[in-house]
């Protein structure tokens, strides 16, 4: 039906607009008595073998929602109706702000893709943590948090910090944003001396709670095997958690979508299908060089219980959708979990 009847309906408008309206729907249709109770019904598939138990959490299923789809904690509890083992709100940054210009958000059809340059657009922190404190606990919250856009290099880490310490009662593990494409100083988010102060301070801060929560990563796609190695050593010298593979790319080779409308749309990191063998190239690297001493999260182009499968063979111990929701529908889930079964 999605793919039929709703999905066509939806391209004909722009994206991010829809985006919105589909937010407004689902949230509404979830309020007419025994609605979510069907979404339930059509959609969530309940299997103690789909249990996965990670860094001290029990996932319901591996199948999670990655983040950039509820950036401001709004939907989590009506979008567990849809089979999600895990949903991950955010990116959140201290401050609210409008993000990029727009039109910031486009479709390649032709490659099942999306290119964005949302820059981190949210109602910051405490509009989050306004809609956290309703969480009616069906299944475990990541919360992914990144600075704003007009934070100077050296408040960096302050803003990260700021982040972390008051979404800590409210989320279940914590994923630090320094791969986005969209947003300024991408350079020192990613070098190693600066990532490792990062961590430690986050690490630090996290040690104040008494209880603590899982600290993971998310990079890029685009990082060549001697980055990846800096990842591996990252990991290995900071303890940290676990590994998100792969945020949004620059790489535009190999796409359908012409030159011209490649250059209409400009810049952008590049989702959904397209990124599918590298994301799982990153995934399987990781995975065979540091001999599996670390989870991943694995995401980028899942669009089939296949995708999921390739994922999870090349190391992945969970994996994420986000393109793939919006181009194959909710059924997606409950067929990957059905795979997995």
């Amino acid at each position: 039906m999605y793919k039929l009847l709703l999905r066509p309906l939806f391209f004909l408008f722009d994206p991010e607009k829809v985006h919105y309206f589909t937010f407004s729907l689902i949230k509404f249709t979830s309020k007419i008595p025994g609605v979510a109770a069907l979404y339930r019904s059509m959609f969530l598939i309940e299997d103690a073998k789909l249990e996965r138990k990670l860094f001290g959490l029990t996932f319901k299923n591996p199948v999670g929602l990655a983040a950039g789809f509820d950036k401001n904690a709004v939907l989590y509890n009506e979008l567990a109706n849809f089979g999600f083992g895990f949903i991950e709100i955010g990116t959140v940054t201290p401050k609210g702000q409008a993000g990029n210009p727009k039109k910031r958000l486009f479709r390649l059809k032709d490659d099942k893709g999306i290119i964005n340059r949302m820059g981190f657009n949210n109602e910051g922190l405490q509009a989050a943590i306004t809609q956290l404190k309703n969480n009616k606990g069906k299944l475990i919250i990541g919360g992914n948090i990144g600075k704003n856009t007009q934070t100077k290099p050296e408040d960096y880490t302050k803003d990260y910090l700021e982040c972390f310490n008051a979404l800590h009662p409210y989320v279940d593990y914590f994923v630090l944003n320094v791969s986005c494409p969209n947003v300024g100083s991408h350079a020192k988010l990613n070098d190693k001396d600066y990532l490792l102060e990062l961590i430690g301070a986050v690490q630090a801060a996290n040690k104040t709670f008494d209880k603590q929560r899982p600290i993971l990563l998310k990079i890029a796609p685009d990082l060549n095997n001697g980055q990846l190695d800096e990842i591996i050593e990252l990991v290995a010298e900071t303890s940290l958690d676990g590994v998100i593979a792969s945020n949004t790319s620059n790489d535009r080779s190999g796409l359908k979508a012409s030159e011209e409308r490649l250059t209409e749309i400009g810049n952008g990191g590049l989702s959904g299908q397209p990124v599918l063998e590298k994301s799982t190239q990153v995934i399987k690297y990781l995975s065979d060089k540091s001999k599996k001493s670390f989870p991943i999260i694995g995401v980028g182009g899942i669009h089939s219980a296949e995708d999921a499968l390739a994922k999870i063979e090349a190391g992945a111990d969970l994996v994420q959708i986000y393109t793939g929701f919006i181009y194959e529908g909710p059924s997606l889930v409950k067929r990957i979990n059905k795979a997995l079964l």
